[in-house]
């Protein structure tokens, strides 16, 4: 199935609704998520389901560079979502289908080992920053 690119507009307007629904308990909540995760196991996939994608069709080698002002890492809770840049741009936008949370995912690779990533989309950290020169 192919899913239409969103921008940092549209990822916003999807967070900002999926933000505005009354807290449910859910079972995705299990393994705090705010910066990127592996994957835990303990996520039921089935409860998953792709809504979109943030890599964009027409980029032949989406960009490595990262955009990680201040004291930001990769790893931390509070790093911005910066749709075209790295790991974003290489994302796919995933909702529960229990409680309705957002999720973005992608696979890191390298060069013994693949790892599924997992990032809860917090609409206050997207930042609509233009896409890096390559």
């Amino acid at each position: 199935m192919s899913f239409d690119c969103l921008d940092a507009t549209a990822l916003i307007d999807l967070a900002r609704r999926a933000e505005s629904k009354a807290p449910v308990p859910c079972a995705c909540t299990k393994t705090p998520l705010d910066g990127w995760q592996s994957q835990p196991l303990s996520l039921d996939e089935t409860q998953l389901r792709e809504i979109g994608t943030l890599m964009l069709k027409d980029e032949l080698e989406p960009t490595f560079a990262e955009y990680l002002p201040g004291k930001t890492n990769y790893w931390s809770a509070d790093a911005p979502i910066a749709p075209r840049y790295f790991p974003y741009n290489r994302c796919a936008v995933w909702e529960c289908s229990v409680c309705g949370r957002l999720y973005l995912r992608y696979t890191e690779g390298g060069g013994y080992f693949v790892d599924r990533r997992i990032r809860a989309v917090h609409g206050a950290l997207i930042e609509d920053i233009p896409r890096p020169e390559s």
